[in-house]
């Protein structure tokens, strides 16, 4: 499976419908530098669920308790997420933590703007029928024998990314090497997550979270009475870095647009 480029910059897509979708690169357990941190957007898009979103809510609440309890936990584990807060680790780099700091510092400045920012969960709950079903067939495709043997050379695999990584990543003012090389890693862990799940079910996957991400636009247009700021309404969605360019290409070659509604 290829790396694609690490791009630091965010992947703007103007929706044929009116407003602008902002695909906004981060990494997973780490804090970003705050001069890469996007400023101006009407509405907020997480690629996760409404459960979710409360989960994490949660997890903050219990680390601002016992400090570092869910870093700790992961590294404890022996899965992927394991191997991915060790090796962040090592590096000069503002993390790991967990919750991921990103998706919920950007759920609070939604929740405490002025009059609250329209927060929108991308990822299906499991009472979605269609998405319990994408759910299953991933799970059966992951028990496949070819898939449990995958699990032994993981080790291997996630140093061959890593390596592999290192010239995907672009150059942007303001990252270093640390920077540069928790890019790679957060790569490898995307990879590995990935694992298992055939081209049919990643890309069904990536086709309804455009369809959802238009939605989700669609009712943030809506939602506003002047015409001209409806015009230019502004969904950011903050998605890891090795995943942007996947969604991107979802987004240009979406025509579906999915009803969505706001999170209560």
């Amino acid at each position: 499976m290829a790396i694609p480029e690490l791009r630091w910059e965010p992947s703007v897509h103007d929706d044929p419908d009116g407003g602008t979708i902002v695909l906004w690169p981060y990494l997973p357990c780490i804090r970003m530098p705050a001069s890469l941190r996007p400023r101006e957007w009407d509405g907020l898009a997480l690629l996760a669920s409404s459960d979710e979103l409360e989960a994490m809510m949660e997890e903050e609440e219990q680390d601002k308790r016992s400090n570092g309890v869910h870093v700790e936990s992961a590294a404890a584990s022996g899965t992927t997420l394991g191997m991915l807060v060790k090796d962040l680790r090592d590096l000069e780099v503002e993390g790991p933590a967990i919750p991921d700091p990103e998706p919920i510092r950007l759920l609070h400045h939604a929740h405490n703007s002025r009059g609250g920012m329209p927060i929108y969960s991308i990822i299906p709950d499991l009472d979605d029928g269609e998405w319990a079903d994408w759910l299953a067939r991933c799970a059966d495709e992951q028990v496949r024998i070819r898939n449990l043997l995958a699990t032994i050379w993981r080790s291997k695999r996630w140093a061959k990314s890593r390596k592999l990584a290192i010239p995907k990543v672009t150059p942007f003012n303001g990252i270093d090497a640390d920077l540069g090389a928790a890019a790679t890693v957060c790569a490898a862990w995307w990879l590995e997550e990935r694992q298992g799940l055939t081209d049919e079910l990643i890309e069904e996957r990536d086709v309804r979270i455009a369809a959802r991400l238009r939605g989700a636009l669609s009712d943030l247009r809506n939602s506003r009475i002047d015409e001209s700021e409806t015009r230019g309404a502004t969904l950011l969605a903050p998605v890891q870095q090795a995943h942007v360019p996947a969604i991107e290409a979802s987004l240009l070659a979406c025509r579906a647009v999915e009803t969505m509604e706001v999170e209560a």
